[in-house]
């Protein structure tokens, strides 16, 4: 009941704002019932629909939980209800009925980018090659930095990976998905944490141990890294079923052919400029080098996407424990890197 009122008080107090709230028997009746089952998910699951005025829309029904039910929808909410960014998906409108709720974004119909790099169909229509990843790889930058530079406040996201970028109908990439989302001051570069929030293989080494440095906003840039090889890779950054064991990591595998200026290795179905596969490599592994300190931001990752790969230099190695980028990186770590129960070091607020 706690949570309720909770959830209810901030909703009205943002009733005079975007998005329009509307109750659960128009959602019913913007979905025909449900009908149309786009995916599912942890949270719960999106239908089709359609707004009275025609407008398409994804219908995310939420699950209802204990304890922080509630929390995501008023993440969502007021992180992105007032949001205008080509490269942020719009919330168009929401449904708060005591434990039924349900968040309405703009539709995309090439649904989420997971859907395309890890196709092993050569007839798919997204495989465009190089300069078409580059530009998606660009328009998810651009989202990023405008949520940690062009708002009112900077928000961080907690949650990038491919499943949460949606594609339109040009391909224009969109972020979606602020349930972890935080928000903090621009003058603000550190935020503290009770809890790790993300997912696993996308989330920074600080998030689970503060002996790593403080969470920020360079712990998005560290899931952008991680999401933009395997956009390189076409396949998981982790991947048990290759035939090659020194191919199971693939961030650390392409650097080390990165380092050797071997062949990265890489295939794309359509043929397009080789160098954009090093600049995108070389772009990623800056975003995932261990210490926060030692990334750059999402202004500076912008410029090396947009820039030419010859102005690059070659990133430290974030998989070698004498890295001199990184000197307390314990080895245990480093050895243990595809062990994914790392024990979370908890902070008090």
């Amino acid at each position: 009941m706690e949570n309720q009122l909770k959830v209810e008080k901030f909703l009205l107090d943002y009733n005079s704002l975007m998005p329009t709230r509307y109750s659960y028997s128009d959602v019913k009746r913007m979905t025909q019932q449900f009908k149309t089952k786009l995916g599912e998910g942890g949270y719960g699951s999106v239908f089709r629909g359609s707004l009275p005025n025609g407008t398409l829309v994804a219908v995310k029904v939420l699950k209802s939980f204990g304890g922080d039910d509630g929390v995501e929808i008023i993440n969502e909410v007021c992180t992105i209800g007032r949001i205008h960014h080509v490269n942020v998906v719009r919330l168009l409108g929401f449904c708060s009925e005591g434990f039924k709720r349900a968040l309405l974004y703009e539709f995309m119909p090439n649904e989420s980018l997971e859907k395309f790099i890890f196709s092993k169909d050569s007839n798919n229509p997204a495989l465009l090659g190089w300069l078409k990843l580059q530009d998606i790889a660009i328009g998810i930058a651009r989202g990023i930095e405008y949520l940690h530079q062009g708002c009112e406040q900077r928000i961080l996201h907690f949650d990038i990976k491919p499943h949460n970028i949606l594609l339109d109908d040009n391909f224009n990439p969109k972020i979606s998905d602020f349930g972890l989302a935080k928000l903090c001051m621009k003058g603000q570069s550190i935020v503290s944490m009770t809890a790790t929030r993300g997912t696993m293989g996308y989330i920074a080494p600080e998030v689970f141990s503060r002996n790593f440095g403080n969470v920020s906003y360079k712990s998005d840039v560290y899931s952008f890294g991680m999401l933009l090889l395997e956009m390189v890779g076409g396949r998981k950054n982790i991947d048990a079923t290759v035939e090659n064991s020194s191919q199971v990591y693939f961030p650390e595998w392409i650097y080390n052919r990165l380092e050797t200026g071997e062949d990265l290795g890489v295939e794309m179905a359509v043929e397009g400029d080789p160098k954009i596969a090093k600049k995108l490599t070389i772009a990623a592994i800056w975003c995932i080098q261990w210490y926060p300190v030692d990334r750059p931001t999402m202004k500076t990752v912008l410029q090396m996407l947009e820039g030419n790969m010859e102005s690059l230099t070659m990133p430290p190695n974030p998989f070698n424990s004498t890295s001199t980028s990184a000197p307390n990186v314990t080895t245990c770590c480093l050895e243990k890197k595809y062990d994914t129960k790392l024990t979370v070091i908890s902070e008090e607020e």
